[in-house]
């Protein structure tokens, strides 16, 4: 039951802010010691997988209009060959170190550094101008530079997607949310074949699978509702507190993996 509460909670706040939830579910997972680094990686990218599928599902049935397909699109179909790049990224640097438990220290200390600097850059966007991306291939490209990240990490997506969204397109909180799964939900789709398709799936349970599977799309429902109910502000707030919580949770993991 403990990795369905995880997935559940993981992924109310992910729904909400529109960070997939793995950004959550990967450090606290591994923080607890109850699989190994690349067992939960996969486990988190099957469960961020599922509740993107669903919220993005959800969301293009109700006529929602937040998706921005015009610059969406490319960037999602971007961090899909970036899934694809990550996953052989973490494959190559598993094969560098004997000892699985390094490349949690790398994973854990890269999550640590990029979760810190968009803490920072969230605090001070206000006073950041922002840009208006529309080039196809620009949007490509910075839509491959996310996949590669959230997939090399484990994350699915994760909260650099928010700060490109603002950064690069100039767009709000809620509508940043919404694209981001739509980006999270290509990305890890990508990837999710690539471990199938290479035969790389590691050791799992299949009751654990199901639980976080569960949870995760359980968590997107409620997280869903919660999102409609609150303001941008309040979704800032929520954003703020739990990088805070996710960068000292992936120092102790870096330094624990070490």
């Amino acid at each position: 039951m403990l990795f369905f509460i995880v997935s559940f909670l993981s992924c109310i706040v992910g729904a909400i802010c529109g960070i997939g939830g793995g950004v959550v579910i990967k450090p606290v997972l591994d923080f607890l010691h109850l699989e190994t680094v690349t067992t939960i990686s996969f486990l988190s990218g099957c469960t961020v997988l599922a509740m993107t599928m669903y919220s993005v599902g959800k969301s293009l049935l109700s006529g929602d209009r937040l998706v921005k397909m015009d610059t969406g699109t490319p960037l999602a179909i971007g961090a899909a060959l970036g899934g694809v790049a990550g996953k052989q990224l973490f494959s190559m640097v598993k094969a560098l170190f004997a000892d699985p438990n390094a490349v949690g220290s790398v994973q854990s200390w890269c999550l640590a550094v990029v979760t810190l600097a968009t803490l920072v850059y969230t605090l001070l966007k206000a006073r950041i101008p922002t840009k208006q991306v529309k080039n196809p291939l620009a949007c490509g490209a910075i839509g491959l530079a996310l996949g590669v990240m959230s997939s090399f990490l484990g994350i699915g997506g994760g909260p650099m997607n928010l700060v490109v969204l603002y950064y690069f397109f100039s767009m709000k909180t809620k509508t940043a949310a919404a694209n981001s799964l739509y980006i999270i939900l290509f990305s890890q789709t990508a990837s999710m074949v690539v471990t199938l398709v290479s035969g790389t799936v590691p050791p799992f349970k299949w009751t654990t699978l199901l639980l976080m599977v569960a949870g995760g799309i359980g968590g997107g429902i409620v997280g869903r509702m919660l999102n409609k109910r609150m303001d941008s502000k309040a979704v800032d707030k929520l954003f703020m507190g739990f990088l805070l919580v996710v960068v000292c949770i992936s120092v102790f993991n870096g330094i624990r993996y070490a």
